[in-house]
């Protein structure tokens, strides 16, 4: 069994029933509904079929909508052949009645004010660096900026202005009502598109329980590491974060292409850090979106994501509309598996971290513990999966089995590495949770009878204490 997660992008094709539930069986644990596509429609009908397809199959499948953010993009009304040296005129929405009259090619931002931020000698980005230009001269209501690069410029390509100090809301007005979506259909996870400061995730969380006043439970935060001002706050993100994603796309536009695999690097280390579970993601597997088999090059790629300790590897276009779904999951499964049990996926004592709660000294004894007897597994009840974050932290070569009473925590460590919950929810007494965990695991056979395995008590909600109970016989 591989302890590598993997997340998919849902879209026309894999939307079907039948192809969630090959990928499922392939191996994949969390969903991503990409908000900037898509009617309200279209997203609670998957919802709702991942949802049931997780109780029919009894499988933790998480949800993770992921949300537009401020995301700049062009507004023209038709394509503009550009050519190394051609000078294009650029403003925005806001300007767009008092820019004065001329022949020279123009292209509007769809965010007002945007132009306010750009300055002379800035570069300018759009679709991903495919166009390339230069401001070389700034006018009241616009810029006019040099090519370079020949290249076409579309309507409603995102634009990226790496050089501006501009700062833009992390929540438009898209974004809010997406925001109230997500939260009432009851998601697990919410990505955050184009954060740059710490808060910037506080202003979410609190915008979500403004919304909600009497809800109890939220969906998880999840950073989008892709702005250079995120990479400088990086250390103060992660910590407000409940998780966080290297976006390699706009990462590699904001940031020089030969930085990224450092950066992916750094960004996985410092999650480790606090024990945030990290997501490694854009074009692992991008061939397969047309071809059947990977370049070696992303076979490379996955397994690189693999030994850095992400907990989880994500497709993109190659689920959502490539023409290999299952066999794109499958794929990163297998690769994920051999990389696990190479020697080069070795943790042991890697880690410099110094926690100081009681829960991850806990966890850290129960690491050691079962790294130094021969168990097979260990099995902990968890309501608030805080515990099982925090042993997963460790990266243990044995297999992390969870039990919890609520349903909410059984999707959201569907993202965990290493974790693999069960959900008891008409359980109330601790020692139930952790009989009824070993019978279900030997009956699935993932442990046999005579397995040796490490077993812990967390928290209830009725009680405050904690318990190793130590090493039991599966019966």
């Amino acid at each position: 069994m591989k302890q590598t997660k993997i997340v998919a992008t849902i879209g026309p094709a894999s939307e079907s029933k039948e192809v969630l539930q090959k990928m499922i069986v392939a191996g994949l644990n969390v969903v991503r509904l990409n908000f900037s596509h898509g009617a309200y429609e279209w997203h609670k009908m998957v919802i709702d079929r991942v949802r049931a397809l997780s109780r029919e199959m009894n499988v933790p499948i998480g949800i993770l909508a992921d949300i537009q953010g401020p995301r700049i993009r062009t507004e023209i009304t038709e394509p503009i052949e550009v050519h190394q040296g051609t000078i294009v005129r650029m403003s925005d929405i806001a300007k767009k009645e008092v820019l004065p009259v001329s022949e020279i090619p123009t292209v509007l931002f769809d965010m007002p004010n945007i132009i306010d931020g750009v300055k002379e000698g800035h570069n300018i980005l759009i679709e991903d660096g495919t166009v390339e230009l230069v401001v070389k001269e700034k006018g009241d209501t616009f810029v006019l900026a040099e090519v370079k690069n020949d290249g076409t410029i579309k309507n409603r390509k995102g634009v990226t202005l790496p050089d501006s100090t501009l700062v833009l809301d992390i929540l438009t007005e898209k974004d809010k009502k997406d925001l109230h979506f997500v939260v009432e259909e009851g998601v697990d996870f919410i990505g955050l598109s184009f954060v740059g400061t710490a808060e910037d995730v506080t202003y979410v969380r609190t915008t979500m329980k403004a919304m909600f006043p009497e809800k109890e439970y939220f969906p998880k935060l999840i950073s989008k590491i892709e702005r250079k001002v995120a990479i400088e706050n990086l250390s103060a993100l992660v910590k407000v974060s409940d998780a966080v994603m290297v976006a390699r796309g706009d990462l590699g536009v904001e940031m020089p292409e030969s930085e990224v695999a450092i950066l992916q690097k750094q960004i996985i280390a410092e999650s480790l850090k606090s024990a945030k579970p990290v997501i490694v993601a854009t074009q692992m597997l991008k061939s397969m979106t047309e071809n059947p088999r990977p370049t070696r090059a992303e076979v490379s790629d996955v397994s690189n994501a693999v030994i850095d300790h992400a907990d989880a590897v994500m497709l993109s276009e190659e689920s959502a509309m490539g023409k290999y779904p299952v066999e794109a999951v499958a794929m990163l499964a297998e690769i994920a598996k051999k990389t696990e049990e190479s020697p080069f996926n070795d943790m042991y004592e890697t880690l410099n971290v110094n926690f100081h709660s009681e829960t991850a000294l806990m966890m850290r004894s129960v690491y050691e513990l079962a790294r130094s007897f021969q168990t097979k597994a260990i099995l902990l009840f968890s309501v608030s999966g805080h515990a099982a974050k925090l042993l997963s932290h460790f990266r243990p070569e044995k297999r992390i089995f969870v039990a919890t009473k609520s349903r909410n925590t059984y999707n959201e460590l569907a993202l965990v590495w290493g974790v693999d919950p069960y959900v008891f929810e008409e359980d109330n007494d601790t020692d139930d949770f952790i009989r009824h965990l070993m019978e279900k695991v030997r009956d699935d056979g993932k442990l046999s009878v005579g397995d040796q395995v490490v077993v812990f008590h967390g928290r209830t909600r009725v009680e405050d204490n904690m318990k190793l109970v130590g090493i039991k016989e599966i019966r």
